[in-house]
This record gives C-alpha cells, sequence and structure tokens, in this order.
C-alpha cells in the first residue's frame, strides 16, 4: 500500500489524503518499507514548500516518523519561513525525533520571542502548541525539573486534606511538633489548614492524605474555564511558585479537575483553562499534563466555582518511600498510618503482631513505625502481594515474616498479642457468604490471640462484626471510631477474653 501511496503523490494526485494514508500505514510497515520510502526523502523535502499549508504539515510530520537526520535543515528552514501558524508545530514535533543541536541558539532566540508575544484569539491554541514544541526541543530534557523546594521566604498558608472525622487526629499530631516550628492551625472542610513559616516538618506527618497550598482567592473562582484561568493567574500563582522555588519559573503544570463534569465537558473545560493560563503567563507555566512540577487542583463546591490549591512534585518529602508495590485492594499509607495512631492506647511495646490480610504490608509497617513490635507476621492468599510486601518491608528496613498462606490454614506455636488487619471488601459475595465469612474469622481469631490480646479491624461491615461479637462472646469492644461515614467504614478495637 505504501508504494501506491507513493505513486500517486508523484502524480500529484491527492497528496494530502495519501500522505496521512501513509503515516497511517507506516505505523504497521516492515522496516523494508522504511528504508524505501527514505529513499524518497527528496520528494518529501519538495512537499514541504507546496502551497496548501495541510500538506506541508503532513509531510513534516511524516519526516518526523521516519526519523531522517537529514531532514533536520529542510524542516528549520521550513519553520523559519512558514507563515501559518497551525503548520509551526508541525515542524517542531518533526525535529523532535532528530539531532538538532546546529539549530539550538536558533530555537531558543524563536522560543524566547515567541513566549513575548500577545497572540489573538484565533491564534492561541496554535501559539501554545508551538510554544510547547519548542519547549521540549530547548527546555528540560525530560530527566529532571530545574526547580529545588525552597519553602515560604515569609509565611505562607498550607492545607493537610483528611476526612472531616480524622481532622482532630491531624491536629493532634501538629501539636506534637517541637515548639520551634511556628504554626497557626485550624479545621477546614477539607482537613486542617496551617499558617507557617515552614513547610517541611508538617510535610513528614503520616496521618493527612495531601499537602496543598491554597491560592490567595477572595471568592471562588468563576465556572468558565477562561475566567477560572485568568483569576488563577490575577491570584498570584506565579508568585507563590517563585516563593517556594529556586529559580525562578517557566514551570510544568497539569491540571486536575475535581467536579461533576466528565468526559468531553472535563476535557473541553480543562484544554480550555490550561491554554488560557499558559497564554496569560507568558511563558512562565507552560501545559505539560505527562512531565510536571505543578499540579493545579480546582475543586468544585456545591454551590457552584472553584476552589484552587496546588500540589507540587518539587517538594523532597518521601513519607512513605517504602511503598514500592501496591495492588488494587491496597490501603493507602497514610491512612494505615491514621488507623494505627487512632489505636495507638492499645498498642503494646514489643508485641507479637500478626496481620491476616496483608497484602502488601503496609498495616504492619505503619504499626511498626508508630510503635515498635516484638514480631510481626502476615499471611495472604494473592502470593503476588505477599512477593511485594517483602519488598516494601526491606525498603522499609523491617523484619516483616510474610507468607502466602490462607490465614484460615494458618498455624503458628505462640499466640500472638494483636491481630491487626484491613478487612478483605466484599465484592461479589452474598450476604450469606459474607456472613459465614466473618463467623469463622473470629472463631479463628480466638485460637490465634491470646487472652487479653487486642483485635483491630478496619471494616465496612459493621453489622456483621457485632453479630459476631454478640453470638460468640469472649470479645469485649474497646472503642469504635467511624472513619468514612458516607462508606460506612468503621475501625473497631476488640479485646479477647474468657469465653462464656
Amino acid at each position: 500500500m505504501i508504494e501506491h501511496y507513493l505513486e500517486e503523490i508523484r502524480k500529484q494526485k491527492d497528496i494530502r489524503e495519501n500522505l496521512s494514508r501513509m503515516r497511517a500505514a507506516l505505523k504497521q510497515s516492515e522496516k523494508e518499507e522504511r528504508a524505501r520510502l527514505s529513499e524518497e526523502a527528496q520528494l518529501f523535502f519538495s512537499l514541504l514548500s507546496d502551497g496548501d499549508p495541510k500538506v506541508r504539515k503532513n509531510t513534516a510530520l511524516l519526516l518526523g516518523d521516519l526519523s531522517l537526520q537529514q531532514a533536520a535543515a529542510p524542516l528549520f528552514c521550513a519553520y523559519t519561513d512558514e507563515t501559518v501558524r497551525f503548520v509551526k508545530s508541525a515542524y517542531l514535533k518533526a525535529m523532535q525525533s532528530l539531532d538538532m543541536s546546529e539549530y539550538r541558539k536558533e530555537l531558543e532566540k524563536a522560543f524566547a520571542a515567541l513566549q513575548k508575544e500577545v497572540p489573538g484569539e484565533d491564534e492561541k491554541k496554535h501559539t501554545a502548541e508551538e510554544l510547547n514544541e519548542l519547549r521540549r526541543l530547548v527546555g528540560d530534557s525530560g530527566d529532571g525539573f530545574s526547580h529545588t523546594f525552597t519553602d515560604f521566604s515569609d509565611t505562607g498558608k498550607i492545607l493537610l486534606t483528611v476526612n472531616k472525622e480524622q481532622r482532630e487526629v491531624v491536629l493532634d499530631e501538629i501539636r506534637e511538633l517541637p515548639a520551634t516550628v511556628k504554626r497557626k492551625a485550624k479545621l477546614h472542610p477539607l482537613g486542617v489548614l496551617v499558617q507557617t513559616n515552614c513547610v517541611m516538618p508538617f510535610a513528614r506527618l503520616r496521618t493527612y492524605r495531601e499537602l496543598l497550598f491554597p491560592l490567595p482567592v477572595s471568592s471562588p473562582l468563576a465556572d468558565e474555564p477562561k475566567e477560572a484561568a485568568r483569576e488563577v493567574w490575577e491570584a498570584g500563582i506565579s508568585e507563590l511558585l517563585n516563593n517556594l522555588h529556586t529559580p525562578d519559573g517557566p514551570y510544568y503544570f497539569r491540571l486536575d479537575l475535581k467536579s461533576r463534569l466528565v468526559g468531553s465537558d472535563a476535557a473541553r473545560f480543562t484544554k480550555k483553562f490550561c491554554l488560557e493560563l499558559q497564554m496569560l503567563s507568558g511563558g512562565s507555566l507552560f501545559n505539560a499534563p505527562d512531565h510536571y512540577e505543578v499540579q493545579i487542583r480546582l475543586a468544585e463546591r456545591k454551590e457552584g466555582g472553584f476552589v484552587p490549591f496546588l500540589k507540587l512534585s518539587t517538594l523532597p518529602v518521601k513519607r512513605f518511600a517504602y511503598r514500592r508495590h501496591a495492588v488494587s485492594a491496597s490501603i493507602h499509607p497514610a491512612l494505615a498510618a491514621m488507623l494505627v495512631r487512632l489505636s495507638g492506647p492499645y498498642l503494646k511495646e514489643n508485641a507479637r503482631v500478626l496481620d491476616p490480610f496483608c497484602g502488601v504490608a503496609t498495616m504492619l509497617i505503619e504499626r511498626d513505625i508508630y510503635k515498635p513490635a516484638g514480631e510481626l507476621y502476615g499471611t495472604d492468599i494473592f502470593g503476588d502481594a505477599v512477593l511485594y510486601g517483602r519488598e516494601n518491608a526491606a525498603a522499609a528496613g523491617e523484619l516483616v515474616h510474610l507468607m502466602h498462606r490462607d490465614y484460615f490454614d494458618f498455624r503458628h506455636s505462640e499466640r500472638f498479642d494483636e491481630i491487626i488487619t484491613n478487612m478483605p471488601v466484599r465484592i461479589q459475595k452474598s450476604k450469606e457468604e459474607t456472613d459465614r465469612f466473618y463467623e469463622k474469622f473470629f472463631r479463628k481469631s480466638k485460637e490465634v490471640l491470646t487472652c487479653g490480646g487486642i483485635l483491630i479491624l478496619y471494616s465496612n461491615e459493621c453489622g456483621f462484626i457485632k453479630k459476631q461479637m454478640r453470638l460468640q462472646g469472649g470479645y469485649k469492644l474497646l472503642q469504635e471510631f467511624v472513619i468514612r461515614e458516607k462508606e460506612q467504614f468503621h475501625l473497631f478495637i476488640l479485646e479477647t477474653g474468657k469465653q462464656r
């Protein structure tokens, strides 16, 4: 087919369409066919000056697909001569696969000049595309970021996100920071809002979910994307980023839209917002959704409008760096740390601890970090999770004995002081099956725990847990916490005693 398209192009027949078809066929072609096209380089070079802008664009993209180094000069010359804006980014995109070091200084000048341009409304999209392609050619290589997080130069605000039910726990953890750490903390609908001059001590806390930087706006952002972008820019996003980093911009960003918009509606909002913000910034902010330092979070309010936050990839904190692996059922480490902290008054140092459904060992690792245990054991029927858990434990410097075994078949010569676990979530199981599972679990746990042992369960099956406590006896409810009220997830802390 490629030879057919090539012949049609020689005959000047449907050149634009045949170039597109050739590009599509090239993806499935053999090495010999690609080599054959490379022999026709001069034909394609001549098409870079065709009178049809779309022919020039398709030709440039085809040369990029072929990665022909001899196309470097023709593509650069075509780019500098091009007068149609939507075509220019195609030349630059084609150059990405070539060595353009000979033209780097000229491309840097073009980048600097384009950053200063103020395009018309109908040119914004194509100008942004050209800027992004130039940035890839002369800017960051993708191996790392150029900015270093330096903290606030004076004071600023951070938001530590957490479920509303656990905000007081995060506040308690904040109170334990050294007195030398300046802070003024208060509850916020999304967590705990802190005013401080030093971010890092708060970033290392374990019980919050995310650390965000609120953008100072006096009222919620508009629902319209271009207006919202203008309000984010006028709120001083660039000044805040420069306050927190060295050197100053440009910064690569992506938009994280938390709203009722879905699918194509969300995509349209995101595209318009990012394009407008990039153009307003004059090149100090670049939309780079696959390689970014800054995540702009727009959280939609029930009443309408958005509240803006920043999440920084530059923040040098690895609270949970040990978590090399996870599976779909894995508990978030911040939630695990939260559950352990809530259980703190009932945990003992040097206790023998077992997680019957250990997954990748997150609960056991967080348990030992909070209060050192004696021995840590875990079982799970998912073999890959056990392997991942061993790697996570090694990365955390924890000695954890993990076994690929069904809890109900587990035997050990000594009993355990604690069971701590994230109970399996019911998926495609009937109520009868779940009832039998919990009955079996509580019966087995009596065999495993010492008298006076502690059972710490995180579950959304409150009814089944309370039923088994009532029917089986031998368990005393020490405390119950509501963790996620909407999804009915609770933390139960039980103590074993004499059976009835």
